[in-house]
């Protein structure tokens, strides 16, 4: 999965009074702001896209920023002071630049003069002068009330690493915004307090949703063709051990139902799948619920949940574009006697980690209900060990949607939960029965994101930029 590159816009501001002087010197003012403006977006271009609207002075400067900007289609701005200026371009682009996430900082510049009697350290303190123009730019910001706007102070190094975490969030929020999720078929009547407001996941988190039913699946199902069901069979058997129990019959039914949820999905041109799956009328249509998700037709384009839970389709979804890596949907089970978590989920689960284990097993879980292909199996997968973060996304009592995350260490493990993607956690440091105090204590659900490495910075800014209460655990 390709987490792609965040499109960063800077917006320098200069001073106009300075432009020109230091003619006699080494070099004038405005050369000495772009040697360390280039040294900024060379810093930058490392992990980023920069769009550099070059120094501002004017208003006709912001104007033609502000057009930039636009037609780049960027994340977020970084507004930042090369000296003392004056703030007419910068409160007109306070005023006037389309809502859009700022990352506002002043970055200490290194100093190498003692008395600037003579002119040429003279314009060399003119020309770092940025910490007063920060300051004087700060109070407008605040002023205006931009939302989705962050502040910092720092060398170059750190202002830099800051602005990358914090552009990567904004990344996140422009894909939210031109991304399309699938509901199929319902929500999840089983467990109503994991239902999100469908409008306000629109204004507030920015997917559209497509509302697909089960005809729609049965349909696909019924024109996905043997071959490709065969195909899809051969690269499974190919990859992973399956258990001798299996029956192909129930295997072919498994695999076919996951390649015509693809189908539906790419179809509506849906990039998260949020399929419930506990809902009766897709084991009456289908016989079972798609256990091989995703399959190997699919490249990384489409990712998918259980339980018609919009708000841990929602984490999934930002996790992996975040990380670009994989992620599993989880709900803490019980705490072992050793102190650690047992975390599980049934139903569709990427199970494509190759770090993690995988095998072919039945569903015990259904083996013996009353469908047409009870036991069917599916991709039973343990989650590999390391740091993880773990993400929670609900809706508040008061009409907002929250973020609640935290890391934990994966352990080592064996299959040993049938039915199920399992893994063990421990969080080092706390008891397991902190964490989860602290998670009840907030109030949440039982739905979770988890993803390798630890990405709470990025999450922090995220829900920042999306107006998310958050809470870190």
């Amino acid at each position: 999965m390709d987490r792609g590159r965040a499109k960063i816009g800077f917006l320098p501001i200069a001073c106009s009074r300075f432009k020109g002087m230091g003619a006699d010197t080494p070099s004038k003012y405005e050369e000495r702001i772009q040697k360390r403006l280039d040294e900024l977006c060379s810093m930058a271009e490392e992990s980023a896209d920069v769009v550099n609207a070059g120094q501002i002075y004017t208003r006709d400067d912001v104007r033609r920023a502000m057009d930039l900007f636009y037609n780049e289609r960027i994340d977020c701005v970084f507004a930042f002071f090369l000296s003392w200026s004056e703030d007419f371009a910068w409160i007109r682009f306070l005023r006037d630049m389309y809502s859009i996430p700022i990352f506002y900082a002043h970055v200490m510049p290194g100093i190498n003069y003692t008395n600037t009697e003579e002119e040429d350290p003279f314009i060399e303190y003119l020309s770092t002068g940025a910490l007063v123009g920060a300051l004087e730019g700060s109070g407008s910001l605040r002023r205006f009330s931009r939302p989705m706007s962050y502040s910092m102070c720092g060398r170059p190094e750190e202002v830099i690493r800051t602005l990358l975490s914090f552009a990567k969030a904004c990344r996140i929020r422009s894909l939210l915004r031109n991304s399309t999720f699938g509901l199929l078929n319902n929500y999840n009547e089983v467990m109503w307090s994991t239902y999100i407001d469908p409008y306000l996941f629109f204004m507030k988190a920015g997917p559209e949703i497509r509302f697909l039913s089960v005809s729609e699946l049965e349909e696909a199902a019924d024109n996905v063709s043997d071959e490709r069901v065969d195909n899809a069979i051969r690269s499974l058997m190919a990859e992973y051990d399956s258990r001798n129990d299996v029956e192909m019959d129930h295997f072919r039914a498994s695999v076919r139902c996951s390649l015509a949820m693809e189908d539906v999905g790419r179809a509506e041109h849906v990039d998260m799948m949020v399929l419930n799956d506990v809902g009766a009328d897709l084991y009456k249509r289908m016989g079972l619920r798609p256990g091989f998700y995703p399959t190997p037709e699919n490249k990384g384009e489409m990712m998918a949940v259980p339980e018609g839970d919009l708000g841990v389709g929602l984490a999934v979804y930002i996790l992996g574009k975040l990380t670009g890596d994989h992620v599993n949907i989880i709900e803490p089970a019980h705490v072992e006697d050793d102190d650690s978590l047992m975390v599980v989920h049934a139903g569709p689960n990427d199970y494509t980690d190759t770090r993690g284990k995988t095998i072919i097993a039945r569903d015990i879980r259904f083996a013996k209900s009353k469908w047409k292909h009870a036991g069917a199996p599916f991709a039973w997968h343990v989650i590999f060990p390391g740091e993880k973060t773990l993400l929670h996304i609900s809706q508040t009592e008061d009409g907002n949607l929250k973020m609640v995350a935290f890391t934990g260490k994966a352990m080592e493990h064996e299959h040993t939960l049938a039915s199920y993607t399992h893994g063990k956690l421990t969080f080092p440091g706390r008891s397991t029965a902190e964490v989860m105090e602290a998670l009840i204590r907030e109030g949440v659900t039982q739905h979770y994101a988890i993803a390798p490495g630890n990405h709470l910075e990025e999450l922090r800014y995220l829900a920042l930029v999306l107006g998310f209460k958050y809470v870190e655990i």
